[in-house]
């Protein structure tokens, strides 16, 4: 399996470029954002970005905000929401707006990984059933000669 390619959305810079070296080291591929709005304008460049790991708790634009953009536009993307302050039940909110799962700051790295990898699992396969699904509607309506 290649590696994910994620994207890190944390108002804490010191949290975001610390949990981003330790990711690198694991062979993830990252982008890093340090607010909702940053986060929705990288991921317009960035379409083939795998999973987001989301703040829940920041200034301007929270997570649950960027969450619901997130899902609007780009509803394959898997999300992790991290909450250090926010409650369960914010969490919660999150899992029922589409996020993928939910993460207790400071998260275990080795938990966040493989969370990762679910997510990114969990995209690829969706992806692959829309391509085979597109593949079937296309052979039916052109007959197996429009992909010779």
């Amino acid at each position: 399996m290649k590696a994910p390619f994620i994207m890190l959305v944390d108002d804490e810079v010191l949290f975001v470029e610390t949990m981003a070296k330790r990711l690198e080291k694991r062979n993830i591929e990252i982008l890093l954002a340090f607010s909702g709005e940053e986060c929705l304008e990288k991921l317009k460049k960035n379409e083939n970005l795998e999973v987001i790991v989301l703040d829940i708790v920041m200034p301007g634009m929270d997570g649950l905000e960027t969450l619901k953009e997130i899902k609007k536009i780009f509803p394959l993307i898997e999300v992790i929401m991290l909450t250090g302050n926010a409650t369960i039940e914010t969490a919660i909110e999150g899992m029922k707006l589409g996020a993928f799962d939910f993460l207790i700051k400071p998260c275990d790295i080795k938990e966040l990984c493989n969370k990762v990898a679910d997510a990114a699992r969990k995209k690829r396969e969706h992806q692959e059933k829309i391509k085979d699904a597109f593949k079937r509607e296309t052979l039916a309506k052109y007959g197996p000669f429009y992909y010779t």
